[in-house]
C-alpha cells in the first residue's frame, strides 16, 4: 500500500521556473529509484529524468541542462527543478518510484500534476 502524490505544477511563462515534488508514503522498505515522466496532449508518455539509490541521474536530451532531479531519502521525496521552461514542456508530469514493500520490488505511479508553459 503506497501512495505517490505530486505537487508544484501550475501555469508559468516561458523562461520561468517550477519545482515539482513527489512524496511517497506507506510501508516502504526501500526506494531503489525514482523518476519523472511527462505526457503532452496527443503524445506518448516519455521519461524526463531518473535518479537511483546511488544518486546517479539521467535526463532526456530535451531537458538536459535545464531540469535537475534530486531526492531526499529521509522524506521519501523526489524533486524536479525545472528552469528555462519552454512551451514544449507543457504536459502532465508523473512521478514513478521503484519500491520494495514486503520484499516485493515493483513500480508505482502518481496521478500527475499539470505543467503549462505560456509563450
Amino acid at each position: 500500500q503506497v501512495q505517490l502524490v505530486e505537487s508544484g505544477g501550475g501555469l508559468v511563462q516561458a523562461g520561468g521556473s517550477l519545482r515539482l515534488s513527489c512524496a511517497a508514503s506507506g510501508s516502504i522498505f526501500s526506494i531503489k529509484g525514482m523518476a519523472w515522466y511527462r505526457q503532452a496532449p496527443g503524445k506518448q508518455r516519455e521519461l524526463v529524468a531518473h535518479i537511483i539509490s546511488g544518486n546517479s541521474t539521467n535526463y532526456a536530451d530535451s531537458v538536459k541542462g535545464r531540469f535537475t532531479i534530486s531526492r531526499d531519502n529521509g522524506k521519501n521525496t523526489v524533486y524536479l527543478q525545472m528552469n528555462s521552461l519552454k512551451p514544449e514542456d507543457t504536459a502532465v508530469y508523473y512521478c514513478n518510484a521503484l519500491l520494495t514493500i514486503q520484499e516485493v520490488l515493483r513500480h508505482y505511479w502518481g496521478q500527475g500534476t499539470q505543467v503549462t508553459v505560456s509563450s
